[in-house]
């Protein structure tokens, strides 16, 4: 499907209130997005029970992302490559990709909010210093309710060494309620620490974590986000359990029946009125 056609179907999903969405990336053994596949590709489940594909698209489609940056003092000697990092993501969007910049420190800071304008996001970016503790697990759970509000595809990138100070919210909570919100969420944890919470975060919304050692490692965990994000499969389906109660949770799964390709895709959803 053209790029146009994609991004006319993304919306026309935005606005069927029967239909379920879900964003699939579908990778190859060494992480390179698959193109070319077709709607009959994929198998969908929902509750274990196969669901028909109403509606399908493959393309770039609208994306809101929000790049969340942990401005700590425990960040300190990482603070600067994670900006060069986050400026490197901001130049490769596209110019109607909207961006918006958060600073993670003892409060969480909107440093520039939901904008196509990236050089003032690149600018905010520049201007960010070290300050303050982290409340990571508050900070990203309030990243995630704001982007949810956000429209077109949604994504949070959070770059933090992983480290947790005087948040109300229990990493229990914040896996619970980003699979209930249509974020896409990508962690990238920075000075060798895999916080098992990032690496749950990034599988129940159909993200993928990123683990970095040296700051050299950074740009390139960035920018491959940027790749990926470019392209992946929209897929909608009219549930067979759109009568269920409101609330209730309803379990996805995507596969392509092909053994050389990985699917991820946010693993279910809370049924709504």
């Amino acid at each position: 499907m053209a790029i146009g056609a994609a991004r006319a179907a993304a919306l026309q999903f935005a606005s069927g209130v029967d239909l379920v969405e879900v964003y699939a990336t579908v990778t190859d053994a060494r992480g390179e997005p698959i193109t070319g596949l077709t709607a009959t590709s994929f198998k969908l489940l929902e509750d274990g029970e196969p669901q028909t594909i109403a509606t399908f698209a493959a393309g770039e489609f609208p994306l809101s992302v929000a790049v969340s940056i942990d401005r700590s003092f425990s960040m300190r000697r990482w603070l600067e490559p994670s900006k060069a990092a986050a400026r490197a993501f901001v130049s490769a969007l596209r110019p109607d990709d909207r961006v918006m910049v958060l600073a993670i420190g003892s409060e969480t800071q909107t440093i520039a909010p939901f904008s196509s304008d990236h050089d003032a996001a690149a600018a905010a970016i520049d201007r960010l210093d070290t300050w303050g503790t982290t409340p990571l697990y508050d900070a990203v759970l309030a990243a995630i309710r704001t982007v949810e509000n956000a429209t077109g595809r949604r994504a949070l990138i959070v770059a933090s060494d992983g480290v947790d100070r005087y948040s109300e919210t229990s990493p229990t909570t914040l896996v619970s309620e980003a699979r209930r919100r249509e974020v896409l969420v990508y962690p990238i944890a920075v000075g060798g620490a895999r916080p098992p919470v990032l690496v749950e975060l990034a599988a129940v919304t159909g993200a993928r974590p990123s683990f970095v050692k040296d700051a050299r490692e950074l740009t390139p965990a960035f920018t491959s986000i940027a790749r990926e994000l470019r392209f992946q499969y929209l897929l909608g389906y009219s549930s067979s359990h759109k009568g269920s109660p409101e609330g209730e949770w309803h379990s996805i799964q995507v596969s392509v029946g092909r053994a050389d390709v990985r699917v991820r895709a946010r693993d279910g959803y809370v049924s709504r009125r």
